[in-house]
């Protein structure tokens, strides 16, 4: 039997075989213990409520939770100061495992932009409704001499004239300039006429242009 055992072991192919199943079992366990240090089963950390903060002070807490952030996107909101995170992925409170990227959404650092359309001879009601659909928020109505009464003649901001196609801000204060249908109107007289539709009512028709 021993004699067997011998001849057995000094077979190559029962040689060979051997050595296969304990390199293939070295490579189990290894691969194995691998899997187990790279995901870090049973930790956790929680992602930390960054909204609001600036890039640089929101590092700091990734960095504090071994986590990492990548930003994906910007947007454009009045109600959050530029450059703060607007929104997480993974939201904050989530539990990730250590060492993975969180995709932050930041507020943009400017205004968003929007053209100036052609509004010279519409009616002042369209040209108005056509600027609030482009975007624009702070639009003032302002009467100027002219023949042909609640007519748009152009658009400024801060005393110029804007062209067609000109890129704006959107929170940039626009002025309307509308004919008065008064060609020799006296300058101290400029302003809204008492038989014309005030600019506060134009917001609830101006889907009617549409």
């Amino acid at each position: 039997m021993k004699d067997f055992l011998v001849k057995l072991i000094k077979n190559p192919y029962v040689l060979n075989l051997l050595l296969a199943v304990v390199v293939a079992c070295a490579l189990v366990f290894g691969t194995l213990k691998w899997l187990d240090s790279y995901t870090r089963h049973n930790e956790a950390v929680v992602v930390p409520d960054v909204k609001g903060l600036g890039l640089e002070e929101a590092a700091e807490f990734f960095k504090n939770s071994n986590l990492r952030y990548n930003v994906i996107d910007s947007v454009f909101s009045k109600d959050v100061k530029p450059g703060a995170i607007v929104e997480l992925v993974p939201m904050a409170g989530s539990k990730v495992k250590e060492g993975r990227i969180v995709f932050v959404t930041v507020n943009a650092l400017t205004s968003q932009m929007a053209t100036i359309p052609e509004v010279e001879d519409l009616s002042f009601r369209q040209a108005y409704a056509i600027l609030r659909a482009r975007g624009f928020e702070k639009i003032e109505i302002e009467y100027v001499p002219g023949d042909f009464k609640d007519l748009a003649i152009g658009v400024e901001l801060h005393g110029r004239v804007l062209q067609k196609g000109e890129h704006v801000p959107l929170v940039a204060p626009l002025v309307l300039k509308v004919s008065s249908g008064d060609a020799e109107m006296p300058a101290d007289s400029l302003g809204l006429p008492n038989d014309s539709v005030p600019v506060e009512s134009l917001d609830s028709e101006e889907e009617n242009w549409f």
